[in-house]
């Protein structure tokens, strides 16, 4: 009986924190006809306000929805910047489903974890990221090449034309080595398109099989934990 009435009132507790986010939804969109795009609201369980999404991006409110915040919220005593954990979440991709076809493909041991990831050979962090990536085995990684900085279009261009595209990227990035200038055609504008449908605008970024994108470097103990199911915070 007991259990009975705690999965009632849990059951009660989530509608009614359902409804109070479609409330303010909507008031939102009445009040405000510019954020008509609104993509979702959710109670944020954080001083009392609310998750907006909207154009890719977390924002909070009121339950008034009087203010609109931008920003980050950090728990001080974690560390943490509870935004940016949270924006991962929300933000999580379907991993099989990304345009492998654009990706170069690296198979490490058995390969059966799997990680893909935004890279630039002229980015000083993607090197860092290979050196570590060194130390990580069993996995199977998809490299997808942007051309970010300048003179990263003729690298690029140099190993997906190669006889084989792996062992010149790992020439150039961990070798230094650069590739003979290609000549055929490339994915590398469709690339482009797909990192900013995803907001990434930087590199390194890193996609785990949990769809969790996680921007910037990580080493490699780091990258263990997130290929295991136990990122670290």
């Amino acid at each position: 009986m007991i259990k009975l009435l705690l999965l009632l009132l849990a059951s009660f507790t989530f509608s009614y924190a359902h409804a109070d986010a479609a409330k303010v939804k909507a008031t939102l969109q009445k009040k405000y006809p510019q954020f008509e795009n609104i993509e979702q609201v959710h109670k944020a369980n954080i001083l009392g306000l609310y998750e907006v999404v909207m154009q890719g991006q977390l924002f909070y409110t009121d339950e008034k929805t009087q203010y609109l915040i931008a920003g980050s919220i950090y728990d001080l005593k974690t560390n943490s910047n509870l935004t940016e954990e949270r924006s991962r979440k929300l933000f999580a991709v379907d991993f099989d489903k990304l345009p492998f076809e654009l990706a170069v493909k690296k198979v490490k041991g058995n390969g059966q974890r799997k990680m893909a990831y935004f890279t630039d050979p002229n980015c000083s962090y993607c090197q860092r990221l290979e050196d570590e990536l060194k130390n990580v085995d069993n996995v199977t990684l998809y490299m997808f090449m942007l051309t970010l900085f300048n003179g990263s279009a003729e690298k690029v261009r140099g190993v997906l034309c190669s006889k084989n595209p792996v062992q010149a990227w790992d020439d150039l990035m961990l070798k230094h080595v650069q590739p003979p200038a290609g000549t055929c055609d490339t994915p590398t504008a469709k690339v482009m398109e797909f990192s900013k449908s995803l907001n990434v605008n930087g590199t390194p970024a890193l996609i785990f099989a949990d769809g969790v994108i996680v921007p910037g470097f990580i080493p490699a103990a780091e990258i263990e934990k997130a290929l295991n199911g136990t990122p670290g915070k």
